[in-house]
Formats: structure tokens, sequence, C-alpha cells
């Protein structure tokens, strides 16, 4: 045997995770490797215990060309998921009670805990799919020497060092369609048709979203003038003989005068969700111009089912990268497209936050639209010229 290459899935859950995984199954059988699936991702390394035959069944799959055989077909991961950062964990497993980890708070770091049990299942490496908080516990495996793959995937599109995230096509897809079957019902009513979108810090979804919709767009990196966004709708909506107007909107987006409200409790990487700016943009239109909105939260809908054609290639591929590196025997790389081209970067650094979109090259802010114009020779997916 060649080696052992353990991969997980992190985060939200995305259509063409299972693209990779089984291109890395059967890349790696083809070259004398095993393939160990760890489930529920960073929580699969912190709350196993590999003296339990039952947790172990739970947390550790071996992965095997018979058993992975189908599951590109299908969208979500054969791993499953969950949102655990090993360095804030809020509860100790049974197993682990009276262990001497370091505490922050009302939280603690079990990374001794993820370090001995890569030791301890024989892992040579480590193959993390996942967006930048899934991915910036890699970055700290890296540093202390865990050789580690990452591969980018979130349907927002901001992991740094790539101009591309496994799910972000499918969302865009997905998304296009909602807004082009809802058009009937908005158009119907002669309303204002407002489409939430996720983007908690970053517009690419709603960005691209409204380019190939042809209609405006509100995101994070720019805070918009509530009456001059007000004016561009209603007289959009006038002029149009069916007289209705839509906007897409990211989670993240605000105006002047607005405060992002959040609930709930945060989460293992310290987001809270966000109430949804959709319904509040809808109470200020009504309150200010008289109009009735008709507001829709594309959100989940996005994430589900099975990947379309890019996300399926480029998972494919980002998976085949993964493990060119594995068989060369570098670590510390993410795989990525860069200037339109495939290519093994740096895992970024966390400290860096989200990519965000390039307002002076990709978004009008006279008209809160997406910039059509100037496209020649740049690469599909690039952020800046």
């Amino acid at each position: 045997m060649a080696g052992r290459i353990g991969i997980l899935t992190g985060g939200g859950d995305v259509p063409g995770l299972n693209s990779v995984i089984k291109g890395v199954v059967y890349r790696g059988t083809e070259n004398d490797f095993e393939v160990i699936g760890i489930r529920r991702g960073w929580e699969g390394l912190t709350h196993v215990n590999l003296d339990d035959g039952a947790s172990e069944a739970r947390y550790i799959r071996p992965l095997t060309r018979e058993n992975t055989r189908t599951i590109d077909r299908y969208g979500g991961t054969v791993l499953h998921s969950t949102r655990t950062n090993p360095s804030k964990i809020k509860a100790l497993p049974d197993f682990l009670a009276g262990g001497c980890f370091p505490q922050n708070g009302a939280t603690w770091d079990l990374s001794s805990q993820v370090l001995k049990n890569i030791e301890r299942l024989r892992l040579d490496y480590l193959i993390a799919i996942g967006g930048d908080d899934t991915l910036s516990y890699a970055a700290r495996l890296d540093q202390v020497g865990v050789k580690v793959i990452a591969i980018p995937k979130t349907m927002d599109n901001d992991v740094r060092n790539t101009e591309y995230c496994i799910g972000f096509s499918t969302a865009i897809t997905r998304a296009t369609g909602a807004i082009g079957r809802q058009r009937t019902t908005v158009g119907s009513h002669e309303r204002i048709g407002i489409f939430r979108i996720f983007g908690r810090d970053a517009g690419f979804t709603a960005l691209y979203t409204a380019y190939v919709s042809s209609i405006r767009c509100c995101i994070p990196e720019y805070k918009v003038n509530l009456d001059k966004l007000l004016d561009l709708l209603i007289t959009e909506k006038r002029n149009n003989p069916s007289n209705y107007v839509l906007l897409v909107i990211s989670e993240g987006a605000q105006w002047e005068g607005y405060t992002v409200q959040y609930y709930g409790d945060a989460d293992p990487y310290g987001h809270r969700k966000k109430a949804s700016v959709g319904e509040a943009l809808a109470i200020e239109i009504r309150r200010r111009i008289g109009e009735d909105s008709i507001v829709s939260d594309l959100t989940y809908d996005l994430r589900s089912g099975e990947p379309d054609f890019v996300d399926k290639m480029i998972a494919t591929t980002f998976g085949n990268m993964a493990m060119d590196s594995v068989l060369a025997g570098r670590s510390g790389l993410m795989a990525a497209l860069v200037n339109g081209c495939y290519a093994m970067v740096p895992i970024p650094d966390p400290k860096l936050g989200p990519r965000r979109v390039d307002i002076a090259t990709m978004y009008n802010v006279e008209r809160y639209r997406p910039n059509y114009a100037n496209k020649a020779g740049l690469p599909i997916f690039l952020t800046r010229a």
C-alpha cells in the first residue's frame, strides 16, 4: 500500500462534493492508496473514539471504487457535514470529559485530539473540502506539519486564491431558473420582486445572478443610496409594459442608514444569522413609495440536488489535482482556478478573511447593476482586471 488518505467535507453542502470524493477515491486506488472518509467534517476528528467500535463506525468510513461508483450522480455529500471548529468546541464528548485541553471561555481547543486521531488513523495526507471557515482550520493543520490538501467549495465563491469554488455555478443556474419562473407571478401582480440570495460577506452570487438575469443587484461590498435605488426601480417598473421590476440582493447587503440585524447564537466560527434584508427592504419600499413587493428567499434550494455541468467538471478536476499533489509529495496547497486556468496555490491565510467583489471593475455604482463592458481577454470568473 502506497499510503492512506483521509478526506472530509465541512460547512454547508453544495452540489459537486461527491464528484470530488469519487475522483480522489478512483485516482487514489489506481495508485495503491487507501482512502478513508471522515464523516461530519471536522467533528469526525474531534468526536471519534477509536477505542469504541460504534463511534469509529459512525465517523470513519473506508471508501472504495464500489461504494463510490454512483455517488457523483447526486448532490449533497455522502460523508455528511457539520460546521465544527476543533479549536472552539462548546461541549466535550463524554469520553474526553476531564481531559486536559486548552480552554477559552466556554469553549475547548481539541486540536491535540485531532492530531492524535490523524496519527492513530495512519493518515499520510488529509484532503479537506470546504469554504473559508473549514479551510481556515486546514491552514492551521498545515502550519503544524500535517500534510493537507484543500479544495474550495461555497456558493458564495469567496475563498481567496481562487476565482472559482465548487457549488457556485449550480447556485447561479438554480437562482436564474427560480427568478425566471417567478417573473410570471411578480408580473401578474405588478409588484417589485425582491430575491434574497446567499452572500454573507461577498456579493458574487447575487452579482452573477443579476448579470445573466438582466436585473439590478445589491451586494455587501457597496452600500447603496436607498432613495436612488428606489428611483431606479420605480422608473424601470413604470417603463415596463407589464409594470413590474426585479432586484436580487445579497443577504449581507446594506443601504445607507440600514444596520444589519442578527439573531440566534454565533456558530463555531463566530457567525450569527442575518435577518432577512429582503423583508427589511420591502418594508422601506412600502413606507417610502407605497409600492408592494414580493420577497423570495433563494437559499437552500440553490445548494440542493445534482450539480450542473460546470460544477461536476471542476469538482472532478479538483479531486484529481489533489491527487496529483499527493503523488508528487506536495502539501499545503489548494486546487484553484487562476486567470482562468487550473492551478495549485497556497492554502489561503485565514487572517485575510473572505474574497470580495472588486467594485471598480465588476459593479456599476450608478446603475446598481453588474458591469457588462470590456470583458474581452478576461477569464470568465476573474474578479479584477
